[in-house]
């Protein structure tokens, strides 16, 4: 054989291999898009709460992308660990996702001396969701209109009862922190979501929390809970007349809830990019973005490494936090 048409065979065998390697990549995505199974997405948190309500909102928008069903399935309890660790031990890679949030992926590997999990090893990040502002409520029975007059109420007891999304839960840390700041004693009331949470302030079983906006809104649109402060920078478009917490006098305190997309390690590029591709059409599209605004969030379109990114900085400043003051969960 002469060396051209050796040459011609090895050229053959190359194109050949590229053809299938572009072929599996593309069936790897088609299987993403267009699978017969339903897309499970695992939430940590109980239904009707904001974590929930964002998931659903944002899976209608996927499941028009990816040409096939999204089946929520909620999974409260222990700090969302329960639902994490349901995700990373699957291996049925682009059936199965989770709405990874800021206990998942930054408190949680710092409140518990061991997890069946590993955030970082076993979860991988498809794009960033949401950021939830964060409004300090209390009930109707708490005689505060403000933050001076909540200080000096909150102060004026042994300690203060508040209730949480969970232990771990970016409602728990930034209320210990605002208890730090403010000097207030407080004992934590943890509950497997917003939704049943603020159930209990409602009834007056609870006095107040810091509620995301989806999960709160409407209960303070409606004259049920009292806002007291926003914990963002800024004022929130959905309570224009509620007043930031450091414009009344807080210094240097901000705090917000957010959720990213993750996966199990181990899910194939192509799978990640396909469900990335139906994430961020769909939280670009105009019925997501209106629910979004409804609900007082801000959508998070990007890249997993873009997620990565965000995740690794929310990780080193939460866990700080949680170090030096002696924070556990176990």
């Amino acid at each position: 054989m002469n060396k051209t048409s050796q040459g011609r065979r090895a050229a053959i065998r190359i194109t050949l291999r590229a053809g299938s390697l572009l072929l599996a990549a593309g069936a790897l995505a088609a299987h993403a898009q267009d699978s017969g199974r339903p897309l499970e997405w695992v939430v940590g948190y109980a239904a009707g709460g904001g974590s929930d309500a964002v998931a659903r909102a944002t899976a209608e928008g996927m499941s028009r992308v990816l040409n096939r069903t999204v089946v929520i399935n909620n999974k409260p309890g222990a700090a969302t660990n329960i639902a994490a660790d349901y995700v990373a031990r699957s291996h049925d890679y682009g059936n199965v996702m989770l709405t990874a949030d800021f206990a998942t992926l930054a408190a949680n590997p710092f409140l518990f001396s061991k997890l069946s999990y590993n955030a970082e090893k076993d979860l991988a990040p498809v794009g960033m969701l949401a950021r939830f502002p964060l409004v300090l409520v209390v009930g109707n029975q708490v005689p505060a209109k403000n933050w001076a007059e909540f200080l000096a109420w909150a102060k004026a007891q042994p300690s203060v009862n508040y209730a949480s999304a969970g232990a771990g839960s970016p409602h728990h840390l930034a209320t210990e922190m605002l208890g730090e700041k403010a000097g207030i004693k407080l004992t934590h009331v943890p509950y497997r979501g917003a939704a049943p949470a603020m159930q209990d302030i409602l009834g007056g079983n609870v006095p107040f929390m810091l509620v995301d906006t989806a999960s709160g809104n409407q209960f303070v649109l409606a004259g049920k809970v009292r806002a007291i402060g926003v914990a963002s920078a800024r004022r929130i478009a959905t309570l224009p007349d509620v007043p930031t917490l450091a414009e009344q006098g807080l210094a240097d305190y901000e705090a917000y809830a957010w959720q990213g997309l993750s996966v199990p390690a181990g899910t194939p590029a192509a799978t990640v990019a396909a469900l990335n591709k139906g994430l961020v059409e769909a939280l670009n599209s105009s019925a997501v973005k209106a629910r979004f605004q409804a609900l007082g969030v801000e959508g998070l379109p990007g890249t997993p490494e873009d997620m990565a990114r965000y995740v690794k900085a929310e990780r080193q400043r939460w866990g700080k936090l949680i170090q030096d003051n002696n924070i556990r969960l176990d």
